[in-house]
């Protein structure tokens, strides 16, 4: 099995997958910039030149969470939730993630971090965390009583919206008005594969 990316991307989602489960695999460090550009990358591995993608056997697969998923349910490890209806959940929070928070998070990192000074725009920063802020507030309901999304246990789930949510900690987000997403998100990216995956 090999994973093609870098930790400091969208791949780190997937990495961190892979350590959780303990399965052997196979890190190609691809620049989402360089070698995902290249002929060989776009012909056999992923058309659209992102990172990351997962080749594990006959299967090439791309997107982030997707392969999470995949991985989840093929190797388990014990992140596949037991139940028909929390695996709908864990679908559910996944896109939720990637709809509701990956764009105005992105906006705010980039105007905080990625761009070069010049080019930052410390209103446009400002107005996506605002538009986060009800986002939070339904993350943070929905983690009131429990210590996971799906109850007391760590899966798929957490990984996949703890892996996005860990870029507000890059982009300075202020999570004080949310003190259960605050508490989950620090239990969650302290977990020692997390920490290996963010060192690789």
């Amino acid at each position: 099995m090999k994973l093609y990316g870098t930790a400091q991307s969208r791949a780190f989602r997937s990495l961190w997958m892979l350590e959780e489960l303990g399965i052997e695999y196979e890190h190609e460090n691809t620049g989402s910039r360089t070698d995902a550009k290249t002929r060989n990358y776009l012909e056999n591995i992923n058309p659209n030149g992102k990172i990351p993608a997962l080749v594990d056997g006959d299967l090439v697969l791309w997107e982030s969470l997707a392969i999470n998923l995949y991985l989840a349910r093929k190797y388990d490890g014990g992140l596949l939730p037991k139940s028909l209806d929390d695996q709908a959940r864990a679908l559910q929070w996944s896109f939720w993630v990637m709809t509701e928070i990956e764009p105005p998070l992105i906006e705010v990192l980039m105007n905080r971090r990625g761009l070069s000074e010049p080019e930052r725009d410390s209103a446009k920063a400002d107005a996506a965390e605002t538009a986060l802020a009800p986002c939070l507030a339904v993350l943070d309901g929905a983690l009131a009583g429990k210590r996971n999304l799906l109850g007391d246990d760590f899966s798929v789930a957490d990984l996949n919206v703890a892996s996005v949510l860990s870029w507000t900690l890059l982009g300075g987000v202020d999570l004080s008005a949310v003190p259960e997403v605050q508490r989950w998100l620090g239990e969650c990216l302290a977990r020692p594969a997390a920490a290996r995956a963010q060192a690789l």
